[in-house]
């Protein structure tokens, strides 16, 4: 699969901050990807013992959601957990597993967060920049912004601001009464386009199923790995 080289992943925490400012401005945040007939999702998993990362991507047929294939690499990651820069830990990792593939998705779902980032360059934005794909960041959790609602039903929303008030994604009701995911564009998305796909993507869990069936093969990726030294 085709990639671009934005930068170095050889850097200090320091000088990965100065390429997220400098990257951001890149970031194209409107459209969609049109006609979607594969979509990926993707996670990480880390070794407790180690710096070892995993990786999977799996690869859906759209809109039946039907697995089409799945690949995974796992390997050391010198980068230190630092609070804002996550696609510095994981990015090496995502990139030689996506190099694996053999179709090219229409549309990627990170288990993160796109603009709605600090430096507005969050693990979606960076990794849909450098392969040149359309990407949404879905995360559990906020990571930045404020918020108020959304209501209890499903598909009940309300935005995410920053303290200027620009809206950075959006805080979307998966299920009833359940806790609502944080979606927010990483690159060649709007806020429509990405609320919608993640719908469309929601089944009878909180959380996309691209991108919860990764979490799940990922962790049965790693324990085989570790169960094989053993």
């Amino acid at each position: 699969m085709k990639q671009t080289m934005l930068h170095s992943w050889n850097v200090t925490p320091a000088e990965a901050l100065q390429i997220q400012k400098e990257l951001s401005r890149r970031v194209v945040i409107e459209g969609g990807p049109g006609n979607i007939s594969v979509i990926a999702g993707v996670d990480c998993a880390f070794s407790r013992d180690d710096n070892t990362g995993y990786c999977a991507i799996i690869l859906f047929s759209f809109p039946d959601l039907t697995i089409i294939e799945e690949q995974y690499h796992h390997g050391d990651i010198p980068f230190p957990y630092v609070p804002g820069l996550l696609s510095f830990r994981e990015g090496p990792l995502i990139l030689e597993t996506y190099k694996k593939l053999t179709r090219k998705p229409d549309c990627i779902i990170f288990d993160g967060q796109g603009i709605a980032h600090p430096r507005r360059f969050g693990i979606a934005a960076h990794m849909g920049l450098w392969l040149d794909v359309p990407a949404i960041g879905c995360a559990k959790s906020r990571l930045y912004g404020s918020h108020d609602g959304p209501g209890s039903t499903s598909g009940s929303s309300s935005p995410l601001s920053d303290k200027n008030g620009e809206q950075i994604g959006i805080v979307f009701r998966t299920r009833d009464n359940v806790k609502p995911v944080y979606i927010s564009p990483g690159h060649r998305v709007g806020f429509e386009s990405a609320q919608i796909i993640i719908s469309r993507c929601t089944g009878k869990y909180r959380i996309p199923v691209p991108t919860r069936i990764a979490d799940i093969k990922v962790g049965e990726y790693k324990r085989s790995l570790i169960s094989n030294i053993d």
